[in-house]
């Protein structure tokens, strides 16, 4: 039986990573870690059990930037080098799971070969917008409007009035960066590094695109195991209740949902309450007994 590898992308909350990497710490696994770039000391993270590998070569990750794509390029890589394995697990360094390994590793063994990603509706508009417009300033996606944030936004109506659109040969599909794939699909993934540049480069959170994109166009979008929910297809629990685009983090509140959802894994954690990552952790710690879907 091949090991799963846990792909974790990280830049803040070490105490919720730290809890994360507790929770995946079984020999079965190894674990990858990408720190953002603008992290300045990079925590100390232990194992007793997993192989942990922590990369080097770091990218400086902004949101709604190619840089998105970029890291979990070099998460891939690192990790389809030291391979195979059966799934690819890309996680937040702020996820948790809320399900045990003994869990995790026999659903995914009793559904072998399952692209777990998630698929969305989305508007021509927004495809239009997001993929086939070019999107200077990256950097400044998520601050205030500014003088650049306004002359992205006028760069953007400019092509939308000569009607100038790139990837217009290209069908587009939108889901979460979040996902657990095979073999075959992390390998295709890493080996259409140029296209997908070619592509992605200066749009707008393309990370949301490019596995959906690339799985769409080959013969593994017949392996595809749900697209019904996000819950169903990713087998991750999302707290959308902001109303905003923004994850709401979790609270000892929604320990009921957690503990009931089907999900395997939920996003996102912060630090504040111990107290809290406990009970959550011992939701991962669970062994015999528990029911699996």
């Amino acid at each position: 039986m091949l090991k799963h590898a846990y792909l974790i992308l990280a830049h803040n909350e070490f105490i919720v990573l730290r809890s994360l990497v507790s929770c995946l710490d079984d020999e079965r696994n190894d674990i990858f870690i990408h720190f953002d770039r603008k992290v300045k000391e990079i925590p100390e993270i232990s194992v007793s059990r997993s192989r942990l590998f922590i990369l080097k070569n770091r990218v400086r990750v902004f949101w709604g930037d190619f840089s998105m794509v970029e890291a979990e390029e070099r998460l891939f890589e690192a990790a389809v080098a030291n391979g195979p394995y059966s799934y690819y697990h890309l996680l937040s360094g702020v996820d948790l799971p809320i399900k045990s390994q003994d869990q995790i590793h026999d659903y995914f063994q009793r559904n072998a070969g399952k692209e777990f990603i998630s698929f969305m509706d989305v508007s021509k508009a927004e495809i239009d917008y997001r993929m086939r417009y070019v999107h200077l300033f990256p950097k400044g996606f998520r601050r205030n409007p500014s003088f650049l944030y306004r002359l992205r936004g006028g760069i953007v109506l400019l092509q939308r009035g000569l009607l100038l659109k790139r990837n217009r040969e290209v069908d587009l599909y939108k889901g979460s960066q979040w996902m657990s794939v095979t073999e075959n699909m992390a390998r295709l993934f890493i080996e259409s590094k140029a296209w997908i540049k070619k592509v992605f480069y200066h749009t707008f959170i393309p990370d949301e695109f490019v596995f959906q994109t690339l799985c769409m166009r080959s013969s593994i979008s017949e392996s595809i195991h749900e697209r019904s929910d996000e819950v169903s297809s990713n087998l991750r629990l999302i707290n959308w209740s902001s109303g905003h685009w923004y994850v709401k983090d979790w609270s000892e509140s929604d320990l009921p949902e957690l503990e009931n959802s089907p999900a395997f894994f939920a996003r996102k954690f912060n630090g504040t309450d111990p107290d809290f990552l406990k009970a959550v952790m011992a939701l991962s710690k669970r062994r015999a007994g528990d029911e699996v879907r």
